[in-house]
């Protein structure tokens, strides 16, 4: 009973998804879908850079009023700490769905998100996931319950059935926000304190961030959060994310950590129009392509003809043509040119 269930969920969702939501309209609905199958009293899922896997956007079941400390101590646990069921290791097991009631006693006896920020807002078990296809994580979520029943057995297996349709809605929800827009003015610059406070902004980005505060609040603040989390917790001490800001542009926010000044524990966050080359990855990652496509499809927006491509990916002329083919298959073109059209426009 519960496959055919799934299976009306995977129906429901792509649906959705042919509709052309975008990535927060998405997993409002999706969550509904699920809600009804798997009973919950909150959910949180996020869209997340596949490259890096920092939260670019925030979607609630419900308005939970949480604080940016909350905010913030999320973050850290999720990308600098030790927590069990990280986003992260979840989108690299082979099973991308884990109740926290099967994590190891002492690993949940330890953990600072289960109790010091889920049960002070009275949730007890959560079920959270990774919503990967062709290996690349497209979005994350958690959904929680208050004391007293668990998830089932059942009920993992079928957010697991769903998973990875989510996983490829979320890709072309990405597709479908992608549009010609002017770009912002850049760079823009923010510095942060340890974990992701702001401290100080340019006038530029003082104003970006008011427009995207006003657009969807605590939406800049928790990728804020997040990049300065990663970026804390990475040995290069820098980490980036690609997003969409208020006015539909694609920038590109990038975290480092300052190694001199007083305060060692700064931020320097700098927020700038996405490349073409950040966007065509991007794009042609939500389109499915495989590396090898992709290195023509780059060297196609380059300029470069046929002869080049080959002579460069050390390939024979036909295979270029091969993978062209596929390419515009993939991304629904039929030249070159509507193919840069497609991702550059």
């Amino acid at each position: 009973m519960w496959e055919e269930r799934a299976e009306r969920a995977r129906r429901e969702i792509a649906a959705l998804a042919a509709g052309g939501m975008g990535l927060t309209e998405l997993y409002a609905s999706a969550l509904a879908v699920v809600q009804r199958e798997v009973p919950f009293e909150q959910g949180c899922w996020a869209g997340v850079d596949p490259d890096s896997l920092v939260m670019t956007s925030i979607t609630n079941w419900r308005d939970w009023g949480v604080t940016a400390e909350y905010a913030a101590r999320f973050a850290a646990t999720e990308y600098a700490g030790k927590e069990p069921n990280r986003f992260a290791e979840l989108s690299l097991r082979p099973q991308t769905v884990a109740r926290i009631s099967d994590a190891p006693h002492r690993d949940v006896a330890g953990s600072v998100r289960i109790n010091d920020i889920l049960k002070p807002l009275g949730l007890e078990h959560e079920l959270r996931a990774a919503f990967r296809v062709d290996e690349a994580c497209w979005g994350v979520g958690s959904i929680f319950r208050e004391p007293g029943r668990d998830f089932s057995d059942r009920e993992v297996e079928f957010l697991a059935a769903v998973t990875a349709t989510l996983a490829a809605a979320s890709r072309i929800a990405v597709r479908a926000e992608h549009a010609g827009r002017r770009a912002p003015v850049g760079p823009m610059i923010v510095i942060a304190g340890l974990h992701g406070e702001l401290r100080a902004a340019t006038a530029a980005a003082a104003a970006w961030l008011a427009d995207v505060e006003d657009a969807a609040p605590g939406r800049f603040t928790m990728t804020l959060y997040s990049v300065v989390a990663h970026a804390h917790a990475s040995a290069s001490g820098t980490a980036r994310a690609r997003m969409r800001d208020a006015r539909n542009n694609w920038v590109v926010l990038q975290a480092s950590r300052l190694i001199t000044g007083d305060d060692p524990e700064q931020m320097v966050v700098t927020v700038e129009p996405a490349t073409t080359l950040d966007l065509a990855t991007l794009l042609l990652a939500a389109y499915g392509v495989t590396a090898r496509e992709q290195e023509v499809c780059l060297e196609v927006l380059s300029g470069s003809p046929t002869l080049e491509i080959a002579r460069h990916l050390f390939i024979s002329p036909h295979t270029v043509h091969d993978h062209l083919k596929s390419l515009f298959g993939k991304v629904g073109v039929g030249s070159r040119g509507e193919l840069v059209a497609k991702l550059v426009a």
